[in-house]
């Protein structure tokens, strides 16, 4: 089969389904994983498309013609630079697998990107949300309390929290192991007030196992299952519902909380109390404490802030220091 018949967008999705078949069974890449190169690779193809190119046929100068379209567009920086990231890995694949001769991507250059810090949460505001989880009655309120127990005390991707199963709990329950990106496990220690929290909420976990019985099976392997959802576990979704609901109830601003603020929380918080670096590496699972380091630019920027706003140098000449 010739390249030029492999092309159009018949041809490029057969293309993007052969790519993540690759992705999926010799890297392991995680469903959502596959779903943004899915995305990205798509939008990818849509813009090829309406300059009359498929993906196997495509040239520097088209992929260059993407690129600034994308800026034109007003997509964040961020965003451009995974989808050059997508389409590079995309055409290495097609070059290893002999669709292409070869790499027209090889050229093209990320766009710069400013540093952007996590959103973080202070204490105070965590402290007010485990105040509003326990006001929430029933096994509800309890399955409230366990997910944000083990989503602050361990620091743990969303997607690890909800999929988390029943036989993750090891050493006396005193601990879970989990399984994160690119398969890599490691272990939590759990906080007292977590261990309460899910013992709590196991004795009335039944409560949300699905009555059906086949469905239920599927279930009931996961310590937080769900009645109606295909994976047979909470979804990411409804647990962001459930934290929105909290946020609201706790007074703060539902644009400023989400899972993964408090795995930022989690970190930050933890060094700000004296955790090494690369302990908190390998608690959230990082592969490379680069990752890690963020964090110490976000307690920077905290400790930078308290010096010009608290520093009696830091005034202008003329303040009232007694204001």
């Amino acid at each position: 089969m010739s390249l030029t018949s492999r092309g159009g967008r018949n041809g490029d999705g057969a293309l993007i389904a052969l790519f993540l078949d690759m992705m999926a069974a010799e890297r392991g890449a995680a469903a959502n994983t596959l779903d943004a190169y899915r995305r990205d690779l798509d939008d990818v193809a849509g813009r090829l498309a309406a300059r009359g190119q498929g993906l196997d046929a495509a040239t520097t100068p088209d992929l260059e013609a993407v690129l600034a379209g994308f800026a034109a567009d007003g997509l964040a920086a961020s965003t451009a630079a995974r989808r050059l990231s997508a389409i590079k890995r995309f055409y290495r694949f097609l070059l290893s697998d002999g669709v292409r001769d070869d790499n027209p991507a090889t050229p093209l250059r990320a766009p710069k990107q400013g540093r952007s810090l996590p959103k973080i949460l202070s204490e105070a505001d965590v402290d007010a949300l485990f105040d509003a989880a326990t006001t929430l009655p029933g096994p509800a309120g309890l399955r409230t309390r366990a997910l944000m127990e083990l989503l602050y005390a361990g620091g743990l991707r969303v997607t690890e929290l909800v999929s988390l199963p029943l036989g993750a709990f090891v050493q006396a329950e005193r601990c879970i192991q989990i399984t994160g990106k690119g398969g890599r496990e490691r272990l939590v220690p759990l906080t007292e007030a977590a261990l309460e929290a899910v013992s709590a909420y196991k004795a009335v976990r039944e409560a949300h196992l699905p009555a059906d019985k086949t469905r239920g099976g599927k279930a009931a392997r996961f310590l937080f299952p769900s009645r109606t959802a295909k994976t047979g576990h909470l979804t990411r979704e409804r647990f962001a519902q459930i934290l929105g609901e909290l946020t609201v109830a706790a007074g703060l601003d539902p644009a400023k909380v989400s899972p993964h603020v408090l795995r930022h929380a989690f970190a930050t918080h933890l060094l700000a109390r004296g955790a090494d670096l690369r302990s908190v590496q390998m608690l959230l699972g990082h592969a490379d404490v680069s990752t890690t380091q963020i964090y110490t630019h976000v307690l920077d920027e905290r400790l930078k802030s308290l010096v010009q706003s608290a520093h009696p140098l830091a005034r202008r000449d003329g303040d009232d220091p007694s204001g």
